[in-house]
C-alpha cells in the first residue's frame, strides 16, 4: 500500500488556463465574459445529460452551448467559429506555477494521474501542448464510463482500474462540484482557488483549500510526511 494517496488532477482550468480562451468570446459576442457563461453551462448540461441517461462528448456539447447563446441572441456561429472554440480549448496553456508544483510533488514521492470530462484524445492534445504531459503515470477519461464528474462512477472507475480503496486517493480540482463529488465517493480533495472558483459552505468540504498549485502542493507534502 502506498504511504502517500494517489494524487488525480482535474485538468480544465485546475492545470490550464481556461481564461486564455476569452478573446474568441470577445470577438464572437462583444464581451469576454461570455467565456464565464458558456463553461458554465457547459458543465451544466454535461450533468443535466447525465443525469437524462444520456451521453455527449465534452467538446460536442461545448459548440452546441456556444450556438445556443448566440441563437439567444440573434447570433450566428460559424463552422469556423465551432473550429476556433475546439483549437483553443485543445491548446490552452498550464498557469505558470504549474509545471514546478507537479515536479515538486513527484519529486516528494507522490503519484500522479488525471481525470477529466474531455476525451481521451483531447486530454493528450492539452497535456502534451502544455509540456506536462509526461508528469502523469496514467490519465483517465469520464468517457470510459460515459458519465461527467461529479457522477460517483466516475472516481469509482480511477480506483478499480489502479487497484485501490477510495480512501487512498486525493483530488486536486478548482472547481467545488468536482471535489465534492470526490470526497462523497470517499477520498480526500483539495481546492484550487482559481479566478471566480472558491469553498461551497455546504456539503462534503475538501481537505485541504490553496491560492494556487504550489500552496496547494505545499499543503499535500507537508499533511502526508507528518502522517507517514
Amino acid at each position: 500500500m502506498p504511504v502517500f494517496p494517489l494524487i488525480v488532477f482535474d485538468v480544465n482550468e485546475t492545470l490550464l488556463d481556461l481564461q486564455t480562451m476569452e478573446p474568441t468570446f470577445e470577438r464572437i459576442f462583444g464581451d469576454k465574459k461570455e467565456m464565464r457563461l458558456w463553461f458554465a453551462n457547459l458543465v451544466m448540461y454535461s450533468l443535466a445529460l447525465t443525469l437524462g441517461g444520456s451521453y455527449v462528448p465534452f467538446t460536442d456539447i461545448g459548440a452546441a452551448v456556444m450556438k445556443m447563446m448566440a441563437d439567444a441572441q440573434g447570433m450566428r456561429i460559424s463552422d469556423a467559429d465551432k473550429t476556433e472554440l475546439k483549437e483553443r480549448f485543445s491548446t490552452m496553456p498550464p498557469y505558470p506555477e504549474v509545471p514546478g508544483a507537479l515536479r515538486r510533488l513527484r519529486d516528494a514521492g507522490f503519484r500522479l494521474f488525471t481525470l477529466t470530462n474531455n476525451l481521451v484524445e483531447v486530454q493528450a492534445r492539452q497535456l502534451e501542448h502544455g509540456g506536462i504531459a509526461g508528469f502523469f503515470e496514467q490519465c483517465f477519461s469520464v468517457d470510459s464510463v460515459r458519465q461527467y464528474k461529479p457522477s460517483p462512477q466516475t472516481y469509482g472507475h480511477v480506483a478499480k482500474e489502479l487497484g485501490m480503496a477510495p480512501s487512498q486517493f486525493c483530488l486536486v480540482a478548482c472547481h467545488t462540484w468536482d471535489t465534492l463529488g470526490a470526497v462523497a465517493a470517499g477520498w480526500e480533495a483539495a481546492l484550487v482557488k482559481r479566478v471566480g472558483n472558491d469553498v461551497l459552505g455546504v456539503g462534503p468540504q475538501p481537505q485541504i483549500v490553496g491560492d494556487d498549485l504550489n500552496d496547494v502542493a505545499d499543503q499535500l507534502i507537508a499533511r502526508h510526511k507528518r502522517s507517514s
